[in-house]
């Protein structure tokens, strides 16, 4: 018996629509529907007579960042509390977004609002825009009926967050800007520089001094193996990445060296406990238990290291351990952090005193990535300083000595 092939899937696309209601009073609005004849037969079972519907043309857009789902939490949180109803509000940011890509999101988002899904429901749809902390959040938000609030509270813990992430990223950036630069420099100066040089020695008819002989060396190694080393660093580096994201054991053991890293390590390790104890502290303060809030916080914490720690955190205190003896066990935690959550958990005010930890923690960093900045701009310039004035002096050796010679 021939198996019949299954005909591929129509999607949905978005019209914009316009017509009366019974009132004779002019209404507007977008649906999202496989057709222009079922948006129509739609709307006349809801008593409105269509006058005009228009096909939404999308651009592709750029890919959502996380950036795009914090403005949008933000302008979400404003809009709810200045009194505008969900839908409209969904309406005014999607239209007003520059990204055809988040347009399309919130229009799905809307479209299953307006079918019968709750906003967690719409959400959860789409797990790489909103993970499980923030739909855990948005729910907590709806259940209490204070969804405004926890939108504020999830927009503000997600401007700490990126900002957090892009002092990272601001440290981490000069060290890599060292070491790219100073590759780049020596291949061109190798690979284009000492040759001419090489060729003008070689009428010299004597001999060369050793650090110009090895600086033609590596030259001349350069010139002819280019391609394998340019293509073993790149292709090692590609490699590296990728074997990164698919292996954890790669991830636990890079990211356990760069907390041991001098400096840079101070500064990620004060970073991750930011991150941890931030969404902790909201996830807490929105209500939700605290071995399910901890679900959500290993992953949030950026590191693989303490998201191992988090787990067996969360396993503890699952049988009853306090929060503090199980971080305490861990043993990723200063002292000054156990002693703040303990007063925390004694007193009742555990998600007051995790967002002073964060709070203290996204100073620390911000100083050190200041500190580090002003250090690093005299190291850059020692290091291309004796990389290129040792090359041009290993080159103009001969060029003294000759000129001792003629003098002398």
């Amino acid at each position: 018996m021939a198996v019949k092939p299954k005909s591929p899937a129509v999607k949905d696309s978005t019209f914009r629509w316009e017509g009366k209601d019974r009132t004779g009073k002019v209404v507007k609005g977008e649906m999202r529907a496989v057709s222009e004849s079922i948006v129509k037969s739609t709307l006349r079972r809801q008593g409105i007579n269509v006058t005009s519907v228009k096909k939404v043309r999308l651009g592709a857009g750029r890919k959502i960042t996380e950036l795009d789902i914090t403005m949008f939490t933000r302008q979400l949180a404003t809009m709810l509390k200045s009194g505008v109803p969900l839908l409209t509000a969904f309406d005014i940011v999607a239209k007003g977004h520059s990204n055809p890509s988040v347009t399309k999101l919130l229009m799905e988002i809307k479209t299953d609002i307006e079918t019968g899904s709750s906003l967690t429901q719409a959400f959860r749809k789409h797990p790489n825009q909103f993970d499980s902390l923030y739909c855990n959040l948005v729910q907590a938000g709806e259940q209490a009926g204070i969804l405004d609030a926890l939108l504020a509270r999830l927009a503000t813990y997600k401007e700490k967050i990126l900002a957090v992430k892009k002092k990272i990223k601001s440290a981490m950036f000069y060290p890599t800007a060292i070491i790219v630069a100073a590759f780049v420099i020596t291949a061109v100066i190798m690979i284009f520089v000492i040759p001419a040089f090489k060729e003008l020695f070689s009428s010299f008819g004597a001999d060369l001094p050793g650090p110009t002989l090895l600086v033609m060396n590596i030259s001349d190694i350069f010139v002819t193996y280019w391609y394998i080393i340019f293509g073993s660093i790149f292709g090692g580096i590609y490699l590296f990445m990728k074997a990164w994201k698919k292996s954890e054991k790669i991830q636990f053991a890079m990211d356990r060296l760069i907390l041991k890293l001098p400096v840079l390590g101070e500064i990620v390790r004060n970073a991750t406990i930011a991150r941890w104890s931030r969404t902790l502290s909201t996830m807490f303060a929105a209500g939700v238990p605290l071995v399910e809030s901890l679900e959500s916080v290993g992953g949030a914490a950026g590191n693989i290291v303490y998201k191992q720690a988090t787990q067996r955190i969360q396993s503890e205190v699952s049988t009853g351990t306090s929060l503090t003896a199980a971080m305490q066990n861990a043993t990723v935690f200063p002292n000054m952090v156990l002693q703040m959550v303990s007063i925390g958990e004694e007193s009742g005010s555990l998600d007051a005193m995790l967002s002073k930890v964060a709070d203290y923690f996204e100073e620390e960093v911000d100083n050190a990535v200041e500190a580090l900045s002003s250090l690093m701009e005299p190291i850059i310039m020692v290091v291309l300083g004796t990389l290129i004035g040792g090359l041009v002096i290993a080159m103009y050796l001969p060029i003294f000595k000759m000129g001792a010679a003629v003098g002398g």
